[in-house]
């Protein structure tokens, strides 16, 4: 099947990576976001993300003429739709994104097209999508009700993907694709070969949604498993960066590390797509998020007790005198993704609760998030290290991994991710 023009709705993290990697295989894509900005800037030649060598392949797709970016979706041949899927308040899955994104393509799809659905979404969402399209596009026939004859291909691609590394890993990573008819795996994989090296791994879109979801929550409870040790390591006097190093001696044991929580817009979200669907019978997916979820809290324990310990040292001052400084606000090393960043809650926390200065550090980004704005100093390191009487670390970033011990010894300093503590 020919792919001469590809459309990508949505231009964030996993969108526009993808949609530079089409173009450079000189195929012609369309690039679709609502973000007028990131359209202007991404015609420009440039990025508005933080992602490794991504600056470059974009460049070199836009000048080439085979990358541009609009506001509004035009007629292309296969359309992947990679935007945010987030839950609501009651962790009930938000496919509002995926909605307006069918809204928007609907007018201009044609017979023989093909629309893959690349968001992390809870089982069914793909039939979703194809209903949503069908009552846009009466004049067209879909999946659910023509099967293999139906006039436009529907399936279900999840990315899986490093932040940090996301242009290797869409090449070289093996792909899941799950269509909603085996001639719709068949589409798919196609335009998938266009250049991912990896194994395209054929399955249906059930499957496939649930698969990804899988990978995500095997993920989220082997990190609760390390934070539920943390936190009972601490009460027992016990260094749990040396344990789990020693436990994972084993050859058949292999403990993720524990941190401040847990953060992204995947592992952070995906296992509540499940819980949303089978809440009766998803009890261990449940209760690790809520260990997840809970450890920012213990955190901020620290925090306060560091305090305490130091004003107990320092009589002569008080809660207004003292300095916190926060190390990092992504949601994982070396990004600069904030999305569910356990870090930006903790600093939120730290920040309506403390009546002394808050200085956060983050190398990589230049302006602080909204929700942040107001009483916060974002500052560099050096700055950071003169100023503050505690140091919390909630990122392990390589330009702290760098911070010689000597330069620490005086503070009070809460260790989320071992770098200093291991």
């Amino acid at each position: 099947m020919a792919f001469e023009t590809i459309s990508v709705i949505g231009l964030g993290y996993i969108g526009l990576p993808t949609a530079a990697v089409f173009a450079s295989r000189k195929k012609q894509v369309i690039g679709v976001d609502v973000n007028a900005k990131a359209v202007e800037t991404i015609n420009q030649g440039n990025i508005h993300i933080v992602e490794p060598d991504l600056d470059m392949v974009v460049h070199a797709a836009v000048t080439n003429g085979y990358l541009r970016a609009t506001s509004v979706p035009e007629p292309a041949d296969a359309f992947l739709i990679a935007v945010p899927t987030p839950f609501k308040a009651d962790y009930e899955p938000d496919l509002s994104y995926i909605e307006s994104a069918c809204k928007a393509i609907a007018p201009v799809l044609k017979t023989g097209d093909l629309v893959i659905l690349e968001s992390t979404s809870p089982v069914g969402a793909t039939e979703q999508m194809s209903a949503w399209l069908a009552e846009a596009r009466a004049d067209l026939t879909f999946p659910q009700t023509h099967g293999e004859d139906s006039d436009i291909r529907i399936a279900h691609c999840p990315e899986r993907v490093l932040p940090g590394h996301v242009l290797r890993e869409l090449v070289q990573n093996d792909r899941v694709i799950g269509g909603m008819t085996p001639k719709c795996s068949t589409a798919a994989a196609s335009l998938y070969q266009i250049f991912v090296e990896g194994e395209c791994v054929i399955t249906n879109a059930r499957t496939a949604e649930m698969c990804k979801l899988t990978e995500n929550s095997f993920r989220d409870t082997n990190i609760a498993f390390a934070n539920e040790l943390s936190i009972i390591c601490d009460e027992l006097g016990i260094n749990v960066w040396e344990l789990i190093r020693l436990a994972n001696r084993h050859p058949r044991v292999n403990i993720l590390q524990p941190g401040p929580g847990v953060g992204g817009h995947c592992i952070a979200v995906d296992p509540w797509f499940i819980v949303s669907k089978t809440p009766e019978l998803a009890r261990l997916i449940r209760t690790a998020r809520e260990v997840n979820d809970s450890k920012p809290f213990w955190v901020l324990d620290k925090a306060k007790l560091a305090v305490a310990e130091y004003l107990q040292a320092n009589a002569d001052k008080t809660a207004k005198d003292v300095t916190i400084a926060c190390l990092g606000l992504a949601f994982k090393p070396d990004i600069d993704d904030l999305r569910e960043s356990p870090a930006v809650s903790i600093v939120q926390h730290i920040q309506g609760a403390h009546p002394g200065k808050v200085l956060a550090v983050e190398p990589n980004i230049t302006a602080l998030p909204s929700s942040l704005a107001t009483g916060l100093e974002l500052v560099d390191i050096q700055t950071a290290l003169q100023q503050a009487n505690i140091l919390i670390l909630l990122v392990d970033h390589k330009q702290f991994k760098n911070i010689k011990h000597d330069r620490i010894d005086a503070l009070k300093v809460v260790d989320t991710r071992g770098v200093w503590s291991a």
